[in-house]
C-alpha cells in the first residue's frame, strides 16, 4: 500500500535551502551586530528587541526566496521591475516628505520603494542579458544603461544619493559581467572624471557639503564637520583591542551621529579596536568571496548575473558605510549590512542572501 503521508524528505529539501558557509558567516555578522547594537543603544530601550524582530523576517524572505529556483526568478522580473518604477513615480507624484527628502509612499503601511530596486533593477537586467545572450551586441548595453538609469534617476530627485549609489553598483555589475569591454570600462570612468566639473554645480547643496567635509572636516569642525570629527575620533581611540565592550564614550555620550544605525561601525571600532575590525573585515571578505564562488558555479547566465550583483550590493554596502565612518568617502546615508538597526533594509539583505542560496542550491541544473 502506497503511503500518502508526509513527504519527509520533501519537507526536508525545504528546510535545508541554506548553503552552510553563507549562513555561518551571516549569522556571526549578525551576532556581532546584536551585541555591538546592544551597546550602541543603550540609551535607546527596545532597539536590541526591535532588531530581532527584523532579523526574523529577514529569515523568513531569506528562507522563502532560497526556495524558488532562479528560473523562476527569472519570471518575474519585468512584473517587478515595472512595479518598482511605478512606486517610484508615485513617490514623486505624492509621496511623503521627511527631513527634506520625499523617499517613502503610504499604501497602508509606509515603504521606501528605492530599496527594493536594489534587486529589481539587477533582476531586470539579468533577465534581459539572459534574452539577449545568443546573439549580444553592443546596442543591448545601451538599452541595458537605460533600464539601469530609469530608477537611478528618480531615486536620485528624491534626493536619496545612498540608495541610487546601491542601485548603480548592483546594476552596472551585471552589465560588465554580461561581458563589458575594459576600454569601454575605462572610457566610461574617463567621461565621469571629465563630468565632474559639469555635475558638481547640478548637486544639492547639501551634498556638495558632504563632499567638502569629507575632504577637510576641520573647516567646520563645530557644524558640518562635527559628525565625522567624532566618528573618526571613536575609530582611532580604539586602539589595538579598543576599550572594551559596553565602555565605549563617543557613543554613550551622544558625540557619534546615528549611533545604532548608519555609525554602527564608529562604536563597533571604539570599543573592539584594530584586532576586532580586522575580525569583522574578514568576514565581510569571506562573504564576498563565497557570493563569488557561488556566482562562478551558476548554472545559468541569469543565475549568475544575480550572484554577481547581489556579492556586488554586499560588497559596497560594507565599503562604503565603513569607509564614510573612517572619513574617505562622503556620508550618504549607507547602513553597515547584517549590523545596522533598522528592518528595510535588512530585508533587502535577506532576499539577496536567499538568491544566493537558490542559486547555489540549483547549481546542477542543465543549461538551457
Amino acid at each position: 500500500m502506497q503511503n500518502k503521508g508526509i513527504n519527509w524528505q520533501r519537507v526536508r529539501s525545504h528546510i535545508m535551502v541554506f548553503d552552510a558557509p553563507l549562513a555561518i558567516l551571516i549569522f556571526l555578522i549578525i551576532c556581532t551586530g546584536i551585541v555591538t547594537l546592544y551597546s550602541a543603544g543603550i540609551n535607546f530601550p527596545g532597539r536590541v528587541e526591535d532588531q530581532l524582530r527584523n532579523i526574523l523576517i529577514s529569515f523568513v524572505v531569506m528562507w522563502v526566496v532560497a526556495n524558488i529556483p532562479p528560473q523562476t526568478l527569472m519570471r518575474f522580473a519585468i512584473p517587478i521591475y515595472t512595479f518598482g518604477i511605478a512606486l517610484l513615480i508615485a513617490v514623486a507624484m505624492f509621496g511623503m516628505v521627511k527631513k527634506g527628502a520625499r523617499r517613502w509612499i503610504n499604501v497602508g503601511v509606509t515603504i521606501q520603494p528605492s530599496e527594493m530596486m536594489k534587486i529589481a533593477t539587477p533582476l531586470m537586467l539579468a533577465w534581459y542579458f539572459q534574452k539577449r545572450a545568443a546573439a549580444l551586441r553592443w546596442n543591448d548595453f545601451i538599452i541595458a544603461a537605460v533600464i539601469l538609469l530609469i530608477p537611478v534617476a528618480l531615486i536620485a530627485k528624491q534626493p536619496d544619493l545612498g540608495t541610487a549609489l546601491l542601485v548603480v553598483a548592483a546594476g552596472f555589475s551585471v552589465i560588465f559581467l554580461a561581458g563589458l569591454s575594459w576600454r569601454v570600462l575605462l572610457t566610461l570612468v574617463l567621461l565621469v572624471a571629465a563630468s565632474i566639473p559639469i555635475a558638481w554645480p547640478m548637486l544639492h547643496g547639501y551634498q556638495r557639503d558632504r563632499v567638502m567635509t569629507m575632504l577637510d572636516p576641520s573647516t567646520d569642525p563645530l557644524g558640518k564637520g562635527f559628525h565625522i570629527i567624532q566618528s573618526q575620533i571613536a575609530v582611532g581611540s580604539g586602539g589595538f583591542s579598543g576599550k572594551g565592550w559596553l565602555k565605549g564614550t563617543q557613543a554613550h555620550l551622544e558625540f557619534i551621529p546615528e549611533h545604532t544605525t548608519d555609525f554602527i561601525f564608529a562604536v563597533f571600532s571604539e570599543e573592539f579596536g584594530f584586532i576586532g575590525n580586522c575580525v569583522l573585515v574578514a568576514l565581510y571578505f569571506l562573504l564576498v568571496v563565497r557570493g563569488l564562488m557561488i556566482a562562478a558555479n551558476a548554472p545559468t547566465l541569469f543565475a549568475r548575473l544575480m550572484a554577481g550583483a547581489v556579492t556586488m550590493i554586499f560588497f559596497t554596502y560594507a565599503f562604503v558605510n565603513m569607509g564614510m565612518v573612517s572619513g574617505i568617502v562622503p556620508v550618504v546615508g549607507v547602513p553597515l549590512p547584517f549590523m545596522s538597526y533598522g528592518g528595510t533594509a535588512l530585508v533587502t539583505l535577506g532576499m539577496g542572501a536567499g538568491i544566493l542560496m537558490s542559486v547555489q542550491r540549483n547549481r546542477k541544473l542543465v543549461q538551457t
